[in-house]
């Protein structure tokens, strides 16, 4: 029997559609239509008309369009979204109509004036893929485009898309002068690099049996009385070395002492080292090594005291054992300050050689690299790291002029422009760029060249930088190498365990990611709000939301200037059914916010790194998870059944959408959404089918319905995604 002869042709497909648009109509539905009319008239349909494109279909809220070339997809695609932006510069941005567009080169099938198959799919996807005012164009459309545009693509990975059998490659177009967002995905994680890390993990916290004994001379630390359990290896807490010299200008070069000496004695592998967060409280204070051993859970504390007078110095030092309260070793130098960082390093190798510990030959190279031989160098970085390391918009801002002073004074010194480079990505992915006085895009383009020059000096600080900022980009691979790298160099390093965690979490690993938390935790105890932001989102994405509820609480209640950990902790309470207190944060996070603009936050709500492909349910879950959070208390799952039975065609879309974001809660809207699979409108079907997969094993009774509609060209794909999630396959 001969096969129907079917008319297809190469094209390039653009996808396009409004974002939050239901939520857009619901606010202001004829403001909304009117903005849409006219960006139409005045934008999109003379951008058409220039580069020969035609609308196929449209969608209500989004459409696909044809082109003879790549180029004139491209071209008009740029010109849509910039002449969008300009239109409504003036516009809140709650109200603006912002586009996502995704553009594909491929094969098509021609059905009258239709156009079907994977040419127009892949082109769907990744108008779905893309940022928020963003193009996102396919590999196949790339290759078409080089040297033709004057436009800068970037790769952002290959993605796994739906009914599509090979990973699809994808590159953003740069649209200067756009917020970049963070809902890129890369899908480039290697088995190899896994591997690599359980080797790691036993490179950095194998054991080593280790015990010598010693008389006793000061009160004795009870290993019993510890807050944390001792490590299976050498641990040591380096006090705050104290300021003699009655001058606090001097403060900045004993600091920078202690500081070095923390940050060398850390790359000892056979070494547990407490971070400088957690050692720095006791700055000031008269403690005893039995108080700082059993607080820090470490068995030997080094203390010291410098006196600097002009050009000559004095320095002390001695190291305990205090468990037993004896003293390991004493030593003073005196001589000229321009000394000090020789008496640095002999002061790292009498420690390493009293602990009965062997340097490898990387471990006494690293030791000093990235570091300064000038005094003033490292006091002015020492006052711009200080401020860094408060986390505030306000202090990483004021952190630049300090760093920049440090580099001025040693073009050479590494972890200056390391730290320079955190400042900046801090910028970007926390969007504090406004007190940078920049863009996001301008800190994110600053923060890549510091990282450059810190590369060429190098540092394991630059291999923190690098992680994260490949992090904000979703380049997880490569985060990952450079996570891995950091904690080679290193092992002590609560920020490079922190940078490994969040390449695990946000590649869908989130209980590896666990461990390396814990980790960071216990090489800083002192540790800041952000390590329980990471240790709640992995706890959240693992299902475990108990433990996120709890994860993320204690530090607001500690600090309510904590406020990052707020949005996840009130989508945590909200999937937990506790709403009445996931409203009250979101409240507290946007004081006498209008109803309507408060709906919109979820919206505009990031976390600071891109997600890939395999954790994008977990955005997806906390994102709903705030969306409800913000609902008022009179939407309830009861309502919205109603309103998915008796509404007008939109208010059962909103219904259904809605209801998928109650998650399993919305497990008695099962038979509702079931019935709605039979519905003749298209839009309230496919939201029911999104429903249901959300609402997960609860709502099991819908398998049979979902699978009679698996073949349907609209609901399909879907349909066989949330068989797979309600069976948990």
């Amino acid at each position: 029997m001969a096969t129907a002869w079917v008319e297809r042709r190469l094209a390039a497909i653009l996808a396009a559609d409004v974002v939050g648009y239901s939520h857009l109509v619901e606010q202001d539905e004829a403001s909304t239509l009117s903005a849409l009319k006219a960006l139409r008239r005045e934008v999109i349909e003379p951008l058409l008309a220039a580069h020969h494109g035609r609308i196929v279909k449209l969608m209500g809220d989004g459409a696909i369009a044809e082109f003879g070339s790549v180029v004139d997809a491209v071209a008009c695609a740029v010109g849509v979204q910039k002449g969008a932006a300009e239109r409504q510069a003036d516009v809140p941005a709650e109200h603006r109509i912002v586009f996502r567009i995704g553009i594909n080169l491929g094969d098509v099938v021609v059905e009258g004036e239709d156009l079907l198959g994977d040419g127009v799919n892949v082109a769907a996807r990744l108008e779905q893929l893309c940022e928020p005012g963003g193009v996102l164009v396919s590999g196949a459309a790339y290759d078409q485009l080089q040297g033709k545009l004057d436009l800068t693509l970037d790769f952002v990975g290959e993605q796994r898309v739906k009914n599509i059998s090979r990973p699809v490659r994808t590159y953003r177009v740069r649209l200067h002068g756009l917020r970049p967002s963070l809902r890129l995905h890369a899908r480039r994680f290697r088995r190899w690099i896994a591997a690599g890390a359980a080797a790691l993990i036993l490179l950095v916290i194998g054991p080593i049996l280790w015990w010598r004994p010693w008389e006793p001379r000061l009160e004795p630390a009870s290993v019993e009385r510890m807050a944390l359990p001792l490590p299976n290896k050498p641990s040591i807490a380096v006090l705050p070395f104290a300021n003699l010299s009655g001058d606090p200008e001097q403060e900045y070069f004993v600091d920078g002492m202690t500081e070095d000496l923390i940050t060398d004695l850390s790359k000892v592998a056979g070494l547990f080292v407490v971070a400088r967060n957690s050692v720095f409280p006791f700055k000031g204070r008269a403690v005893t090594a039995r108080e700082v051993a059993e607080r820090l859970g470490v068995r030997y504390v080094l203390e010291g005291s410098v006196r600097r007078a002009g050009d000559q110095v004095r320095v002390n030092a001695q190291l305990i054992d205090a468990t037993t309260g004896g003293h390991l070793w004493a030593e003073r130098h005196d001589g000229s300050a321009k000394d000090i960082f020789a008496v640095q390093d002999k002061f790292v190798q009498i420690i390493v050689q009293a602990l009965s510990l062997n340097l490898s030959k990387d471990e006494r190279e690293e030791i000093g690299r990235g570091q300064t031989k000038n005094i003033a160098a490292r006091e002015a970085f020492q006052r711009g790291w200080e401020r860094h390391l408060r986390f505030t918009p306000a202090e990483n801002a004021q952190a630049v002029s300090e760093l920049k002073a440090a580099i001025a004074l040693d073009p050479n010194y590494g972890r200056a422009y390391a730290a320079l480079a955190l400042v900046y990505i801090w910028g970007c992915a926390w969007e504090w760029n406004e007190s940078l006085g920049m863009s996001a895009i301008q800190a994110s383009e600053t923060a890549d060249l510091y990282l450059r020059e810190a590369k060429l000096r190098p540092s394991s600080l630059a291999n923190v930088a690098a992680a994260h900022l490949n992090l904000f980009a979703g380049r997880h691979d490569d985060a990952f190498v450079e996570a891995a790298r950091a904690l080679a160099l290193d092992p002590n390093d609560p920020e490079a365990h922190l940078g490994m965690a969040w390449a695990m979490i946000t590649t869908g690993k989130p209980q590896a990611g666990l461990a390396f938390i814990e980790t960071a935790m216990r090489l800083n105890p002192n540790y800041p709000s952000h390590y329980a932001l990471a240790q709640g989102i992995a706890l959240f994405a693992k299902g475990d939301l108990d433990g996120a509820a709890r994860a993320l609480a204690r530090p607001i209640q500690a600090d309510p200037h904590s406020i990052e950990l707020v949005p996840p902790l009130a989508a945590t309470y909200a999937h937990l059914g506790r709403r009445q207190e996931a409203r009250a944060l979101v409240l507290m996070l946007r004081p006498g916010t209008r109803q309507s603009e408060l709906e919109y936050y979820p919206v505009a709500y990031h976390i600071p790194y891109r997600w890939s492909a395999a954790a994008a349910r977990t955005e997806e879950r906390l994102i709903d998870g705030l969306t409800v959070a913000a609902l008022p208390m009179k939407v309830t799952v009861p309502s919205l059944i109603t309103a998915l039975e008796n509404g007008t065609e939109f208010e059962r879309t909103w219904a259904a959408k809605t209801l998928g974001q109650f998650g399993s809660q919305a497990a008695e809207a099962v038979p509702a959404l079931i019935r709605v699979l039979a519905d003749g409108k298209p839009a309230v079907r496919w939201q029911a089918v999104i429903a249901l997969r959300k609402i997960g094993p609860a709502a099991r009774a819908a398998v049979p319905a979902l699978a009679a509609v698996q073949d349907d060209d609209l609901l399909g794909s879907d349909a066989r995604d949330a068989v797979r999630e309600i069976e948990n396959r």
